[in-house]
């Protein structure tokens, strides 16, 4: 058994992995830790060139492509270690990068999963939209970070600094320990891929643990690597797994209320696309609203009641509206959200 295994899932990413995975294996050289590729059956042989250029990297080679979700959920079937950290192809890392949040997660056991901050790589003055130093969401379930409010991304002066505790941690770059990954269902298989950790974090969350940002570490993440940012199926994928993630973690008396308002608001957004003949866009929040409706049986059947009831969301939930405090209000910044 390992303390640590690094796990890189890729799909087709060897650009990535030419590029980023020659660091991991510097900066991450211990006996207690394993570096493992699973490769989400890839076409582009990946799987080739790590087998003939990093001899020291474990290879795990899945059927097909699982997702996020599946694909790493099926590599840690194959994994016996203490700790997972879940790191993406393009995603560079530096000295000391893993020792320093290892060391604060042994030394609370309420701590279940951490992240580091996350730098823009392509600006490194700058945070990175996909977890910056920390996620959160508001009372609509509306997602944003420590440092990315929306669009609208902070530079770095070092304002986001101080360790915090948060309400999920990226994907991009996820330390978690494997007893509570497990004790906590894993990652749902039917996200696919986008919001899938927040809804793993929120679940971790109900069972009583808490979720760490450390910035005393940092990573640089290229972001968009599969996937570009607002394309139609990013879309689809984010509209409909956000619903799917509050339908499965909302607290009993928040549930159908805030259902309703975010089917309004996703209505309204759906068309602002429609009006500016975004039909695409449009027709990507429509086809999120179906799929979410074709499997919300089968969503409930997910909720945890018992740790639902009576229950209200969590303290690190923002209580307010990020979509008001952003566009009415002004509010730009984390810190100007008093959280």
């Amino acid at each position: 058994m390992y303390k640590i295994a690094i796990v890189i899932l890729n799909w087709n990413g060897r650009e990535f992995l030419d590029r980023f995975l020659p660091d991991v294996v510097r900066y991450s050289s211990s006996h207690n830790v394993k570096i493992i590729v699973a490769d989400n059956g890839s076409s582009d042989n990946s799987v080739e060139f790590i087998r003939n250029k990093f001899k020291n990297v474990e290879i795990i080679e899945l059927d097909k492509n699982y997702g996020f979700a599946g694909g790493y959920n099926k590599a840690f079937e194959q994994i016996n270690s203490e700790y997972y950290i879940l790191l993406n192809s393009d995603v560079e890392v530096s000295g000391n990068w893993i020792e320093p949040i290892i060391k604060k997660m042994d030394d609370d056991p309420d701590v279940a999963a951490a992240m580091p901050k996350i730098l823009s790589y392509q600006d490194r003055s700058k945070f990175e939209y996909a977890g910056a130093a920390g996620g959160f969401i508001d009372k609509w379930g509306y997602p944003f970070c420590r440092g990315r409010i929306l669009n609208n991304i902070e530079p770095d002066n070092n304002q986001h600094n101080n360790s915090m505790e948060i309400f999920w941690a990226s994907g991009a770059c996820l330390f978690i320990k494997s007893r509570i990954f497990h004790d906590a269902g894993g990652f749902d298989d039917d996200f696919f891929a986008h919001m899938e950790e927040i809804d793993l974090c929120w679940r971790i969350k109900n069972l009583g643990y808490k979720i760490y940002c450390y910035p005393c570490s940092q990573v640089y993440h290229v972001g968009g690597g599969t996937l570009p940012n607002e394309t139609p199926a990013k879309l689809f994928l984010n509209f409909r797994n956000n619903l799917w993630l509050l339908l499965k973690n909302l607290p009993d008396k928040k549930l159908y209320p805030v259902l309703i308002v975010r089917k309004i608001l996703d209505g309204l957004a759906a068309m602002k696309f429609y009006l500016t003949f975004d039909w695409k866009k449009g027709n990507a929040i429509l086809k999120a609203h179906l799929s979410y409706y074709k499997q919300s049986g089968k969503m409930k059947r997910k909720r945890n009641t018992a740790n639902l009831k009576n229950k209200d969301l969590p303290s690190s939930v923002y209580k307010k509206s990020i979509l008001i405090s952003y566009f009415l209000k002004k509010k730009r910044t984390f810190d100007e959200l008093n959280l």
